[in-house]
């Protein structure tokens, strides 16, 4: 027989064990859910993909419904039905000032080598606001006030940051003329699909990702936008390795209507009368379907990669991420034979296309795998719907 204290030591040293595990559990938890949860006209804070987790007081979610995981707030949208999009769209952007895209040497005319930006701490992503106090809109207006060859004041946005520099211009060894030493960009275009519109409102989101700088990777500060009609003339067909890419035309002299954001989750801006009647029309209208509800297995998307307009290929859920703050919660498998025969799976230009589950709206396609074009990542909807 045991004696007393060993008893005594050996139940301390087991309980502190079940201790360790249960805290243990709760903290894997913890980092696996999200901060914030949306539900949609009253719907109960289950998850299909975690159901031994329950949300015991409305705020408070729980294992098995005994051991606190974490806190939470909860945010209900009520009735929320969606217009479900999978049509592509035309990207015009003016940027908020001038983003600097790359530095160089200036040979200057008495024979040194210089790059008046990087003297002045300009770095390439930098976003150029104001020039001697006022507004930068285009590249030609800051070069015209650089050409004057005297001192310019900045104002520049570097991650969120204001910084000041002077730029001293210098005078070029071949055309004379006074250069800055970098180059700047002011607009940007490109290609994406509509993820839904709200019917009552006419506001639109598309993308699921930001619109970058080519050059620099940054976010592209948005001025103003418009979104345009769009039509796909020819698929480049994704391989490992190489991703695909959609190739299209914009319609001259047409308009969906206004950008107005454009960050982390994607693409944001406002239909026209015209555009928003045609869609509501032509479209699903689905409702929006909370991250909680959502499984792996079997899904559809909704993406135009043809001439013959939106269609709805076959994919699968593979894996979900409800962790907090991130946009990458979703890997999806295209398994459509039609669209692997035509993309190879997933290509540039099918981001924001609509992905479907039980009926409901429920994300949007975003990147794909290079080194698998049949797999990508997709974001949640209610990301983007609440952002």
């Amino acid at each position: 027989m045991l004696p007393i204290k060993r008893i005594k030591q050996t139940a301390a040293v087991v309980i502190s064990a079940a201790m360790a595990v249960v805290f243990g559990t709760a903290g894997y938890y913890s980092a696996k859910l999200p901060d914030h949860i949306v539900t949609s006209a009253g719907s109960s804070v289950t998850f299909a993909a975690y159901p031994e987790i329950q949300c015991s007081d409305g705020s408070t979610l729980s294992l098995f419904g005994a051991i606190p995981v974490k806190s939470v707030t909860v945010q209900d949208t009520g009735e929320t039905a969606l217009i479900a999009g999978g049509q592509p769209f035309g990207i015009k952007l003016l940027m908020e000032g001038v983003m600097v895209t790359k530095l160089g040497q200036i040979k200057t005319r008495s024979g040194g080598i210089c790059c008046p930006a990087q003297d002045a701490g300009i770095e390439v992503g930098d976003v150029i606001r104001y020039a001697d106090g006022t507004a930068v809109t285009s590249n030609a207006q800051l070069q015209a006030m650089i050409a004057k060859g005297e001192a310019v004041q900045l104002d520049i946005d570097r991650d969120g940051k204001d910084i000041k520099a002077e730029l001293i211009p210098v005078q070029s060894y071949g055309s004379g003329k006074y250069r800055g030493g970098m180059w700047v960009r002011d607009s940007i275009a490109g290609i994406g699909t509509i993820t839904f519109v709200n019917k009552e409102t006419g506001e639109f989101a598309g993308l699921g990702h930001p619109v970058c700088d080519s050059d620099t990777g940054g976010i592209v500060p948005v001025h103003s936008g418009e979104a345009v009609p769009a039509t796909i003339t020819d698929t480049r067909k994704g391989e490992r390795g190489i991703p695909g890419e959609l190739h299209g035309s914009f319609a001259h002299g047409s308009s969906y209507g206004v950008i107005t954001c454009n960050d982390s989750t994607g693409i944001y801006g406002r239909l026209t009368a015209d555009a928003l009647e045609e869609m509501s029309e032509n479209c699903p209208e689905l409702p929006l379907g909370c991250r909680q509800e959502v499984t792996e297995g079997e899904a559809f998307i909704l993406s135009t990669v043809t001439g013959e307009g939106v269609k709805a290929y076959t994919a699968v859920i593979e894996k979900i991420d409800l962790s907090p703050d991130d946009t990458r919660n979703m890997v999806i498998r295209i398994t459509d034979p039609e669209l692997l025969e035509i993309t190879g799976g997933i290509v540039q230009g099918m981001s924001g296309s609509p992905i479907i589950q039980n009926g409901k709206l429920i994300g949007a396609v975003t990147h794909v795998f290079v080194s698998d074009p049949a797999r990508g990542y997709g974001i949640f909807a209610d990301t983007m719907y609440t952002r």
